[in-house]
């Protein structure tokens, strides 16, 4: 175990955001009073002893909870190993590929949507796309992540044969219609599309758990990822509604319960089309069982809800941040049934 976490932070140094850590260290410092030697010990041993990366510490705000408390989070680290048993690497393909994504899972969106082989096959969904009403085109990377390798362009700019020679040259593999989100969505956020998260779990027998809903909210910002600096706010699942203030990943903003640019009230806001996103979200997830643990990403539109993306890395920051608590010992559960399957279908081998 050791030498895994020891590799994991290596992984963590690579990968650091310095600027970040300096932000966050010195907010701490200020905040409890300790040292930054002090707090970087605490880091240091939090990494190996929870399973969390470095800035986790800060954004989990480790340095003001009890041992017991922080064992309920689930960092990187653990979210790895957890994902890589309910998505499998040789499953998981299907969501990775935003092209073979689009494919499998095509009933499920509400806006047109093309990747090359389409643009050349099919001409009246290249016209459908280029003519519609947003007067606006969204081209993807079929491996983004996060709101990366995204471009919106005016459709104006494009043909079909001068939008296929572009997806080529950028090695954009999709191509999409810019979504027109539900009037009351555009109400609290017009900057992006702001997506829901419905995150599910399969179980036996087929069945579907939720293990948490959250509202992407956008902050002047053409994308709507907590990455990129925007909020996010916890759903309650039986209503549809905001439950509480949205928060941002970075320790130094305080949590919003209006929204920064349009002032609408956060808590309370009503998700449209709520029981049609979680009936749409639970057969999704039974198409494919074979990735048990996905987190959806659903827009809202006046037709109803439709998916965007299904990921099987579903964000640990996404989900526990916006409830101010670790979610981690529901997990287990999942963990054990999970090891029992295992067994039971190694002893019916042998």
């Amino acid at each position: 175990m050791k030498l895994k976490r020891a590799l994991y932070l290596s992984y963590y140094l690579k990968e650091l955001d310095r600027k970040k850590l300096d932000r966050f260290l010195k907010y701490t410092v200020e905040l409890t009073g300790r040292t930054k030697a002090d707090i970087l010990s605490d880091v240091l041993k939090s990494v190996f002893r929870y399973n969390i990366s470095i800035l986790e510490y800060f954004q989990f705000r480790f340095f003001e909870l009890s041992k017991s408390e922080r064992a309920k989070w689930a960092g990187t680290g653990y979210m790895y190993e957890y994902q890589l048993k309910m998505n499998p690497l040789y499953e998981r393909q299907i969501l990775d590929d935003k092209t073979l994504f689009y494919k499998k899972y095509r009933n499920y969106f509400v806006h047109r949507v093309a990747d090359i082989e389409d643009l050349e096959s099919t001409p009246e969904l290249v016209n459908a796309i280029l003519n519609n009403p947003s007067g606006k085109l969204v081209l993807k990377a079929s491996d983004g992540k996060c709101g990366s390798e995204v471009e919106v362009r005016n459709s104006a700019e494009f043909d079909r044969e001068v939008l296929v020679k572009y997806m080529k040259q950028n090695n954009y593999g999709l191509v999409e219609e810019f979504i027109q989100q539900h009037p009351e969505i555009n109400r609290l956020s017009s900057s992006a599309v702001n997506t829901v998260r419905i995150i599910t779990q399969v179980i036996k027998d087929r069945n579907v758990e939720i293990l948490g809903c959250r509202m992407r909210i956008s902050v002047d910002s053409p994308v709507d990822n907590m990455a990129a600096g925007n909020l996010a706010a916890p759903i309650d699942e039986d209503t549809g509604k905001i439950s509480g203030p949205a928060v941002y990943s970075d320790i130094t903003k305080p949590e919003e319960e209006l929204h920064p640019v349009t002032s609408v009230k956060i808590p309370g806001f009503q998700v449209p089309f709520w029981n049609e996103a979680l009936d749409m979200v639970i057969r999704a997830a039974l198409e494919h069982p074979q990735n048990r643990s996905i987190g959806w990403d659903v827009v809202i539109t006046e037709d109803g809800p439709g998916l965007i993306e299904g990921n099987h890395d579903w964000c640990k920051l996404l989900w526990q941040l916006p409830v101010k608590k670790g979610l981690k010992p529901g997990l287990e559960n999942y963990l054990d049934a999970y090891r029992a399957m295992n067994k039971a279908e190694l002893e019916a081998v042998t």
